[in-house]
């Protein structure tokens, strides 16, 4: 079994990395009917939603419907479901006879590479008492088809993963002792309820100062182009909504930098609770027609406005294309979603303009419900804490290293400008 995140068995930095700090991987190996199943939905049972059940039979069996070899394509698959539910905050029981001969490099690979606690557990059960087991199942058809004599042929004595890594339960360990077993060793505890909102600032404490991107002071900041090329984070198994799609894909690419950033801010968030992408780079010529459509619409609405009142109201919105944050690829779009990938509630749908939201969009607006404001709080502080800058009319949008940010974090120059995409 291992430790916790920082012991060097259960972390690599390679890129093959999964989870998070918070997420728990948990192994269950043993012989058939040695209770790996049962272990595995009483974790899941005592724990609630969050907990990804990583089956052998079901992908070998009922998914593949292949045999058990050596080269069989389970193994991989089994890895790789796990480390896509490590990755999207899932904790992750991994159960069924996986012989260590065949399974035991998948195993290793995953456990060392998993960001969070990892452990292992053998359910050392005789085969006596596996019979015993196997025929007081109440499946008819399994029993007729799983014998006695195919569960003495597939049993092996022992057989642990090599380099100590599993933690031996001995077969007088009852059910629930196993499970509070697996529960303590791994603070595997209940999904936490939600806690009273903290989102800052707090309410009677004042808001942080709203610069607008209008600012002459973001124009003034000049830029020092790094040369970070944009990526797509769609290779990188990120939740991606469609709702800004466009043919060239363009909404979906970052700046590399930013891509870190995103991967921080998402190790940052609780088990169950995900970012969803909903826009990265947006091409100049893009933000220039979205700022122009938008300050007409106000100047339709407002036709008493002069031209630098409309200028800077349309800038609470959209930016103006000449300091855009999204056409430098320096900005993101994002949002919370739940583990079935539904969105959570932040008080305003992503997008939503001042009048539409009657200002419910502003990242500090007043009057928010109790779990918006939770979540809002979530979002926030995972972003920022991960180097990203607010940009307070929208609580969805965030930036880094572009001109806007350096203003706020009072840097010399910033490092990404309008780019377009190669």
């Amino acid at each position: 079994m291992t430790g916790t995140p920082g012991d060097a068995p259960g972390r690599m930095s390679a890129p093959t990395a999964a989870g998070r700090p918070d997420t728990r991987l948990v192994v269950i190996r043993g012989n058939s009917a040695s209770g790996k199943s049962s272990v595995a939905q009483g974790l899941r049972d005592h724990h609630g939603r969050g907990i990804a059940i990583v089956s052998q039979d079901v992908i070998r069996r009922n998914v593949l419907r292949e045999h058990d070899t050596a080269r069989g394509a389970n193994i991989a698959l089994l890895g790789r479901i796990a480390r896509d539910a490590l990755n999207a905050g899932f904790h992750v029981v991994l159960e069924g006879i996986m012989y260590a001969d065949r399974y035991g490099h998948m195993i290793t690979s995953l456990v060392r590479g998993h960001r969070g606690v990892s452990s292992c557990y053998y359910l050392n059960v005789p085969l006596e008492t596996t019979l015993i087991r196997h025929v007081s199942k109440a499946d008819a058809a399994y029993l007729e088809q799983v014998t006695g004599t195919h569960l003495a042929s597939w049993y092996r004595e022992l057989d642990l993963l090599p380099g100590g890594l599993e933690t031996v339960v001995q077969a007088d360990s009852t059910l629930q002792d196993t499970i509070a077993r697996i529960v303590r060793e791994t603070d595997l505890t209940p999904a936490a309820p939600v806690p009273p909102p903290q989102c800052r600032p707090s309410h009677g404490a004042p808001t942080p100062p709203l610069v607008l991107m209008s600012d002459p002071r973001v124009a003034a900041i000049p830029v020092r182009e790094c040369g970070e090329p944009l990526v797509d984070v769609r290779d990188h198994d990120f939740r991606v909504d469609p709702r800004k799609q466009d043919p060239a894909g363009a909404f979906a690419h970052v700046r590399e930098g930013v891509l870190a950033r995103l991967h921080h801010a998402r190790s940052l968030l609780p088990a169950g609770i995900d970012l969803l992408f909903i826009e990265g780079y947006r091409p100049p010529s893009l933000q220039r027609r979205h700022f122009t459509e938008y300050r007409d619409e106000l100047a339709a609405a407002q036709p008493g406005w002069t031209a630098e009142r409309l200028h800077e109201a349309a800038s609470r919105y959209v930016s103006p294309p000449e300091i855009a944050p999204h056409s430098a690829g320096a900005a993101v779009d994002v949002t919370l979603v739940d583990q079935d990938g539904s969105e959570l509630d932040l008080g305003t749908r992503v997008n939503a303009s001042p009048e539409e939201s009657g200002g419910a969009c502003f990242t500090y607006a007043p009057d928010l419900g109790d779990e918006a404001r939770h979540h809002r709080a979530l979002l926030l502080n995972a972003m920022e804490s991960a180097g990203f800058t607010n940009y307070g009319t929208e609580f969805w949008h965030f930036s880094a290293a572009d001109r806007y940010d350096a203003l706020m974090r009072r840097e010399p120059h910033a490092s990404y400008g309008p780019i377009e995409l190669a």
